[in-house]
């Protein structure tokens, strides 16, 4: 069982910066690769960031590559996901997820979606507004 819970949500302008946390308890010793979706309001969710459990892979959707950045603390047994050049079009609820993704550089080819995922935490909104 993996527990996630999200921080760090809240309101920025429009050009802002914001970095959202994830804390990871883990009950047992498998190697999840850790990933962050987000679902604006009216919205299907959609995949935002991922990165493969030893960290040396990563992998962003191309609303957000070049604005955003995904890593990960493994001592701290946190995600994070630093968001910079905040555009109205990020608001949404963001979430944290794991899953047991078992070869990372081949999944990317295709994508990763929800499917991958096996636990998620409940999210953190983020309102980009004046």
């Amino acid at each position: 069982q993996v527990h996630l819970v999200e921080s760090g949500g809240g309101l920025v302008q429009p050009g802002g910066s914001l970095t959202l946390s994830c804390a990871r308890e883990q009950r047992n010793s498998n190697n999840y690769a850790l990933a962050w979706f987000r679902q604006a309001p009216g919205a299907e969710r959609e995949f935002v960031a991922a990165i493969s459990w030893s960290g040396g892979r990563t992998y962003y959707a191309d609303s957000v590559k070049g604005r955003f950045t995904i890593a990960k603390d493994d001592a701290k047994k946190t995600l994070s996901l630093q968001m910079n050049s905040l555009k109205p079009e990020d608001t949404a609820v963001y979430y944290c997820a794991a899953g047991l993704i078992r070869d990372f550089a081949k999944t990317i080819r295709t994508g990763i979606s929800e499917s991958h995922m096996d636990f998620w935490g409940k999210g953190t909104l983020v309102t980009v507004s004046l």
